[in-house]
């Protein structure tokens, strides 16, 4: 190998210092690993998310594996029943309940049970009002070891409804129980359903909850 003669290399070198000023560098910044901030749900969707979060109620029917014509046209008219009953329970409150649903013609009328059973045996009680009615037996009206005690006299002593049945009647407005029912607005019977009725039962059944019911 022939080195440049010292000339040379002067030059070469005045060169390369000429050529580094004028070039222009950029130097990476370290990499720092760090954790995702986690995703924000959209401001719309938060209200659903947050209603999610709330207890609600389920409901299942039982059906024969084979149904006959009769019971195919009574699980429809309980499906469109409880489907009704269930969403207004869920809409108003965030009562929580997983309820099992039979059709059983030996029942007169229909019942429903703490242990979060109900069934319907005849047709015309095959109706939201019923079913609005035997969901809160299943929750504890009349069925809840706790009833006897929130009721002396005939009258419910339990505050919150109390002071919602005034809400809505007076300032003198008690809430009756017997038998293991209430009223007003307890949905006994057909003649008491409309739908501000049916809003007020099932406001009221939350309240009797929230007093310890």
């Amino acid at each position: 190998m022939t080195l440049p003669t010292r000339p040379r290399r002067r030059a070469m070198a005045a060169a390369l210092a000429a050529a580094l000023a004028a070039a222009t560098f950029t130097v990476a910044a370290p990499v720092v690993a760090q954790a995702a901030a986690p995703a924000k749900a959209p401001i719309s969707a938060q209200p659903q998310a947050q209603r999610a979060e709330l207890a609600s109620l389920t409901w299942t029917l039982q059906k024969a594996p084979n149904p006959t014509p009769d019971q195919q046209d009574a699980y429809s008219r309980i499906t469109s029943a409880m489907n009704a009953a269930v969403a207004r329970y869920n809409n108003l409150s965030d009562l929580g309940k997983s309820i099992t649903v039979q059709y059983d013609p030996g029942v007169p009328t229909a019942d429903g049970n703490i242990n979060g059973t109900i069934r319907f045996g005849n047709r015309a009680y095959m109706t939201e009002r019923t079913a609005l009615h035997e969901i809160a037996h299943t929750i504890g009206v009349g069925t809840s070891g706790r009833w006897a005690s929130l009721t002396s006299g005939g009258t419910w002593r339990g505050a919150e409804a109390t002071r919602l049945v005034r809400q809505y009647d007076g300032a003198a407005a008690t809430l009756s129980a017997g038998g293991g029912h209430f009223w007003p607005y307890g949905l006994n019977y057909d003649n008491e359903f409309s739908q501000t009725a049916a809003d007020r039962h099932v406001n009221i059944v939350a309240a009797m909850v929230r007093d310890g019911l």
